[in-house]
């Protein structure tokens, strides 16, 4: 209930900044790719709030290396806040949930992201834009929260405790319609049409969250259907943990591009590359795509 209520109120953030239109946008550098790595007040607000409203509730999770919770954004000690959870649990999460299950605080972590697809949120591309909350435990992902601040949206399931959105009826495994990164999109291209073929539709997008909503059954208007999830960069886990969480939940798949699963604990990003898919034979994916890694993507 905390991470749902978290994600909704840094999704608050991220709206009323954009609607205010003083994004005071820098860049924090470059990303691997080239691209201009950038943060706008909407980061920095939502991350505050996800931020402390989590910590709050939840004073003994720690995170790696000394930090309580792995966020992209940097927490300034000057601004913090508490920010206290009333511990209600809405009825809707309630009538979902299975038998609750303790585990022990030292093993869980939680991944934060307060504003996914900063650049397409720059643009003004909202439907892009999500707010993400994601819990691991012994590194592997158990619950995910993906919201979608412009159409108040928001996705969340358990593994093995329940979820608010199901995978849809049928997919394309023959020629499918794969969702790729706006950034890279033709490198993916090149694959994906090598792989599957000619008839095989490509959709760029931005934002991990919007691309792993694109596998499910979502009935935001806003929002573009996909058969396939293929990323093959390097990605950061705080962009992928709630995305595979809610996939693991309904049965789906998110793994490297070898088909390793990825353990949320160490560093913050994976070099595997990507691939996400549910209802469908996500070994057999993974032996048709050629060795992304050997070819230098």
């Amino acid at each position: 209930a905390v991470s749902v209520l978290a994600a909704v109120r840094g999704g608050d953030e991220v709206r009323r900044v954009r609607e205010s239109n003083v994004l005071h946008e820098k860049s924090k550098g470059k990303t691997r790719e080239g691209a201009e790595d950038k943060m706008t007040s909407g980061d920095v607000l939502s991350n505050r709030k996800m931020f402390y409203l989590l910590k709050t509730a939840f004073p003994n999770v720690q995170g790696e290396q000394g930090r309580d919770i792995n966020t992209e954004e940097h927490v300034d000690a000057a601004d913090q806040e508490v920010i206290l959870w009333d511990r209600k649990i809405p009825e809707d999460i309630l009538k979902e949930i299975a038998t609750p299950k303790e585990v022990p605080a030292e093993s869980v972590t939680v991944w934060i992201d307060p504003l996914d697809a900063t650049q397409e949120y720059t643009e003004d591309l909202r439907k892009y834009v999500t707010t993400m909350v994601c819990v691991a435990v012994n590194g592997k992902p158990v619950l995910g929260v993906i919201h979608k601040p412009f159409s108040e949206y928001t996705a969340w399931a358990m593994v093995d405790g329940g979820s608010n959105v199901k995978a849809r009826t049928s997919y394309n495994e023959k020629t499918p319609r794969i969702v790729v990164s706006r950034s890279h999109s033709g490198m993916v291209k090149q694959v994906a049409l090598q792989t599957f073929g000619n008839q095989t539709t490509i959709i760029p997008a931005g934002g991990a969250g919007y691309k792993v909503l694109a596998l499910l059954d979502v009935p935001d208007k806003s929002q573009e259907k996909a058969d396939l999830y293929i990323h093959v960069t390097y990605i950061k886990k705080w962009d992928i943990c709630a995305g595979n969480a809610i996939l693991k939940a309904l049965g789906g798949h998110m793994t490297t591009l070898s088909g390793e699963e990825i353990s949320y604990t160490g560093s913050d990003g994976i070099e595997g590359g990507l691939l996400a898919s549910i209802r469908m034979n996500h070994q057999a994916l993974v032996r048709k795509l050629p060795d992304l890694e050997k070819t230098g993507h």
